[in-house]
């Protein structure tokens, strides 16, 4: 625990200009970022008396050894930059409302020439049109299957729109009715872009016309004695009210409104959203975050709004509503760019009723957060204590890292490195390793090249800190020593680790490996594995620690030999470019059928001349093809 006086700076140094500051733990670690109007004021009231500030605020100031700041020209680049910083650096003790998922989108590709309607939670292009955000993902698919009934917009990718133009056969879909066809001709593009554009305005809230369009088309059919066509319209006419149905009216006016409500008590802040167009409600979503330090509630419905709004899709509507107005909600709007949106606490009707409901959500979002938190803690704390005192660790291990390494005979051989804080996956710091060389003959030549390469930034950083050289923040994450190294196998990979931190002058970093057999725990130089309870909660810590790394390596491994195998033998062959590939692929399908095609036969594609030709069938039929192998049983097959 630091003393901030050891660290403070001299009061003169600091500018009384707008800024953003940041606190440093002692491995340069951000660990607190903030904004100020007046940097020297708001800085001077974290080092007073300790007994004087917040709990949180205290362990904050004595966990941090240094404090750094940037100035700004204004409050709103001070926002901004703090948002951005939090997102960059994710410190500890910031308030950070996080999702608990990602939501899903409706979205209509208009920047397309041939649109498509899709469901993502990815991010959008500007061009696009999204509707949304939906709390659930069935609920906008049945949407979508409804609207493609009088809307049959494309939704295949565009690789299956491809193949389907070539081959002049549409896809299921479209022998269906549930997409028009553009792909084949059976509507024009012009008329495909008028469908997305109905579908949007449909969407939009404009559901009036297109329902009595549909309800005059079915009279005049039946009137006509069509019955078929009557009854196709009397469907299409009920799909859209089912549609119209899931999005119930809620407000009169017909009102487009982001309505915030936000519920806090001493430990916890929960933040509901309801999007509200077109009057009805079109999207919800949620956070729930714990508080690290002592902000109000007009401060946290500021983050609120800048998480809501900065760096993502979601447009703000002309009307905010929310339970407390925010810090400097001048800043907010000049932050979004529209000075005219509304933000407001609703008083009274239909509005403050809507708000209300929003407020029991985020009540009700905190309450089974609560209680999620309450045995994820208990068994988290029980299971890093356990494992602390079984190794002889002097405190429980906070951050652990675990390796494993992935290959297939030999081939394609890579790592992966996991971080859990605090029990829990730290996936943004998740990194992935290349393994080539020598270092790929065997396992523990393999766990040797990932741990010193680790181990090599962690004192690359640390070097640089102890010189006072400025630490790239970028590297920071990666060199932040963890307090115990765990690696996917016995005694022999734990070794091998124990010698590289030997190598690398390492000794405060514990180091244990898990065998998968037996599930023992090898600790270096010991004869005799570790073996824990079977209910211990440290050996579901590490076995969930070793399968997270595993299926990461596998993930990764797959993706590698994937692309190796995509290393077709014709990449290799000179003047064969990707269209004179494509072609004699589409011609003869596979490379064995193009080895044994005559000269005279690759002679025949377009774009395959003599000279070339001859250059393929000398260069595949001089090529040394190692025997098929049966995997399963060893046998040679040819």
């Amino acid at each position: 625990m630091a003393d901030p006086a050891t660290y403070r700076p001299a009061p003169g140094s600091i500018p009384t200009d707008p800024g953003v500051y940041r606190f440093l733990d002692p491995d340069s670690r951000v660990i607190y970022v903030g904004k100020a109007k007046n940097l020297r004021q708001r800085l001077s009231n974290y080092f007073q008396d300790l007994t004087h500030l917040h709990p949180r605020t205290q362990k904050m100031v004595t966990t941090a050894s240094q404090v750094q700041w940037t100035v700004v020209t204004s409050d709103v680049e001070a926002l901004t930059l703090e948002y951005t910083w939090i997102k960059e650096f994710d410190p500890r003790f910031n308030v950070k409302f996080r999702d608990d998922k990602s939501y899903p989108f409706l979205v209509v590709t208009m920047g397309n020439k041939v649109p498509r309607a899709m469901i993502t939670r990815k991010e959008r292009h500007k061009s696009d049109r999204s509707f949304g955000p939906y709390a659930h993902v069935w609920a906008i698919r049945e949407t979508l299957d409804l609207l493609l009934r009088v809307f049959p917009v494309r939704t295949c990718t565009q690789g299956v729109y491809n193949r389907a133009e070539r081959s002049g056969r549409p896809c299921l879909l479209g022998f269906i009715g549930k997409c028009a066809a553009p792909c084949v001709g059976n509507v024009s593009l012009d008329e495909h872009r008028e469908l997305a554009e109905n579908l949007v305005a449909f969407m939009d809230g404009n559901t009036g016309a297109f329902v009595r369009d549909r309800r005059a088309k079915m009279k005049a059919a039946a009137a006509e004695m069509d019955y078929e066509a009557a009854a196709r319209y009397r469907d299409d006419l009920a799909a859209l009210e089912k549609v119209m149905e899931k999005n119930s009216v809620v407000l009169s006016d017909a009102t487009d409104a982001d309505l915030v409500a936000l519920e806090l008590d001493e430990l916890e802040a929960s933040v509901q959203v309801f999007h509200v167009r077109g009057g009805r409600i079109r999207g919800q979503r949620g956070w729930v975050a714990e508080l690290l330090d002592d902000s109000g509630p007009a401060e946290l419905m500021e983050r609120a709004l800048t998480q809501l709004y900065q760096g993502t899709d979601t447009k703000p509507p002309h009307e905010i509503l929310v339970t407390h107005m925010p810090l400097r909600p001048d800043e907010i709007r000049e932050l979004l760019g529209r000075q005219s949106i509304d933000i407001r606490v609703p008083m009274r009707g239909e509005k403050k009723a809507l708000l209300e409901t929003v407020s029991a959500n985020a009540k009700e979002a905190m309450r089974l957060g609560k209680l999620r938190r309450t045995g994820d803690l208990t068994a988290r704390s029980k299971a890093l204590e356990e494992l602390g005192e079984a190794l002889g660790m002097d405190d429980a291990p906070l951050r652990i890292e675990c390796f494993d390494i992935s290959h297939s005979q030999g081939t394609n051989v890579v790592g992966s490195m996991v971080v859990f804080e605090d029990g829990l996956p730290r996936k943004s710091e998740y990194r992935r390793f290349s393994i080539s060389g020598d270092a790929a003959r065997d396992d523990t030549a393999s766990i040797e090249d990932v741990i010193r390469r680790r181990l090599r930034h962690h004192l690359e950083h640390k070097e640089a800190r102890a010189s006072g050289e400025a630490v790239d923040p970028s590297a920071t994450r990666f060199a932040y020593p963890p307090n115990l190294m765990i690696v996917d196998g016995g005694l022999p990979q734990v070794n091998a680790a124990k010698r590289v931190m030997e190598e690398m002058g390492i000794s405060d970093i514990a180091l244990i490996g898990i065998a998968k057999r037996l599930e023992e725990v090898w600790v270096p130089d010991d004869d005799y594995p570790l073996i824990l309870p079977r209910t211990s909660e440290a050996l579901f810590l590490i076995q969930r620690l070793r399968d997270e790394a595993h299926r990461f390596a596998i993930t990764f491994h797959r993706s590698k030999r994937g692309r190796s195998m995509h290393e077709s033998v014709l990449d290799e062959i000179p003047g064969l470019g990707p269209s004179r590939r494509r072609a004699l692929l589409d011609r003869f399908t596979t490379v064995d059928a193009i080895r044994k095609a005559r000269v005279e036969d690759l002679e025949s594609v377009p774009g395959i001349g003599p000279s070339l030709a001859a250059t393929i069938h000398g260069t595949l039929q001089s090529e040394e093809r190692a025997p098929a192998v049966n995997m399963t049983t060893g046998e040679i097959l040819e």
